[in-house]
């Protein structure tokens, strides 16, 4: 599946720093991080049809917004524009992740909402069936797309 290649024809915007330890990329110099280096096929080794079935579909989402890198890091696979806007980690049952968006979205299906700079906030979600991914969970995927493209600070 080549999963650590961009999916589509044109780039995301590039990160200015990588690191010299551990070749990830940043659009911070020296962000702090914890070095390694892990791969998509290493999160998805050894789980079961149903949990890569959501993750394949979740990644469709993502793919419909527009180009895109994945970022893995020990415990998740994240998603990145110019910034990571989204993640998950592949469990038994499903996914956990989260997506990055400019509003608190008060729905049941974030089971938390936090903000974590003053207009960013990030919802976390677990998926357990396909049917959790629908046009309105695809809407979030979009607007956190949206953000990571720097949307948030155009005030849009």
């Amino acid at each position: 599946m080549g999963c650590n290649r961009i999916l589509a024809d044109t780039k995301p915007r590039l990160a200015i720093w990588s690191c010299p330890k551990c070749g990830r990329r940043f659009s911070k110099r020296n962000q702090n991080h914890v070095h390694g280096r892990w791969t998509v096929e290493g999160h998805l080794d050894h789980k079961s049809p149903r949990v890569l079935e959501l993750y394949s579909r979740f990644v469709q989402l993502i793919s419909r917004c527009g180009p895109f890198e994945y970022a893995p890091v020990k415990s998740q696979v994240g998603f990145r524009v110019n910034r990571i806007f989204a993640g998950v980690k592949l469990t038994g049952e499903g996914l956990d992740g989260y997506l990055d968006m400019d509003r608190a979205v008060r729905s049941p299906r974030f089971h938390h909402v936090a903000p974590y700079q003053r207009n960013l906030f990030v919802h976390h979600f677990s998926i357990r069936e396909v049917k959790e991914l629908d046009a309105q969970f695809a809407g979030w995927v979009r607007e956190a797309y949206a953000v990571r493209q720097g949307r948030h600070l155009m005030g849009s």
